[in-house]
């Protein structure tokens, strides 16, 4: 942002207002915020466009782009159309998959072997608009939400930037509408997803540990007590237990039956403690540990 603000590029940074944050719930700027600050860029935080005022504030600006990154509002068309070139959106998933507030997490939950970010020029749908520029990414056994999330964010500044060059070079990219076919919705995440089901297949549950990493993190009962899930991996063949049993307990972890598999559960953490290695908690647990 420094480096485009001394270019003379950027004139104005839309984020949301501050929010409350940590225990003591004091409102706290958003790393947006705190990073245009730092580069001397004026910040606007409307609750949303519906005003005038709103609108006006960005058009006084006369700018010729706007780019849009998770800014968790959808834009009115008066707003899309005050740009000279419309507004860019940079979005983590091959359109049309995955058009939503959480596509990312939603990928890795589905158990899709590819992902990646577009540059897409935006309308007033949900993520309909059509695609300038994509760059794709595969997604393996042990990516995480967290870990996913950063290397998209390093492909979204690559797209955007690519999509920017081709733009001042006077060489617009194409656009390309998205095939109708297709089309899927990664709803925001809720808290109450997080729960595992035991009855449910073990390469299902791994799949959603991995996409809840770090939030909201997978929770379930297990041995009396509630743990959160942090790292865990499916393994196949049955016990003939019933769903949600402790089959066995080893350094290597805590096996757990399926509806479907094992689910070896590799870092837990129980209630006001802190993740921990399996073999760590086992320290506490001695009596679940298994010969």
């Amino acid at each position: 942002m420094r480096a485009a603000a001394a270019r003379g590029e950027v004139v104005g940074v839309w984020t949301q207002p501050d929010r409350p944050a940590g225990r003591g719930r004091q409102l706290a700027p958003s790393p947006v915020k705190v990073e245009a600050l730092a580069s001397q860029l004026p910040v606007f935080q409307p609750e949303n466009f519906k005003s005038e005022d709103a609108r006006e504030q960005l058009r006084a600006l006369k700018p010729d782009l706007m780019v849009v990154v998770a800014y968790g509002l959808i834009l009115p068309q008066a707003v899309l159309d005050i740009p000279a070139q419309g507004c860019w959106n940079v979005h983590a998933s091959l359109l049309p998959r995955w058009r939503g507030a959480a596509p990312i997490q939603r990928a890795i939950e589905a158990g899709d072997r590819e992902t990646g970010v577009c540059l897409m020029q935006m309308e007033k749908g949900l993520d309909t608009g059509p695609v300038l520029l994509s760059l794709a990414t595969p997604i393996s056994d042990t990516d995480t939400g967290g870990e996913l999330h950063d290397r998209l964010s390093a492909l979204g500044a690559e797209v955007l930037s690519d999509g920017l060059k081709l733009l001042r070079a006077g060489m617009r990219p194409v656009p390309q509408p998205q095939p109708a076919e297709g089309v899927t919705y990664a709803r925001k995440l809720d808290k109450a997803e997080a729960r595992l089901d035991w009855s449910r297949p073990a390469n299902e549950l791994a799949n959603k540990v991995r996409a809840f990493n770090p939030w909201p993190v997978a929770e379930a009962q297990l041995a009396g007590e509630r743990l959160r899930i942090h790292a865990a991996q499916a393994l196949a063949g049955g016990s003939g237990m019933a769903p949600g049993t402790v089959v066995s307990a080893s350094r290597d972890g805590l096996d757990v039956a399926c509806g479907d598999g094992l689910l070896r559960l590799r870092v837990v953490q129980r209630d006001g403690g802190r993740a921990l290695p399996v073999a760590d908690y086992l320290n506490a647990r001695p009596a679940l540990a298994t010969p």
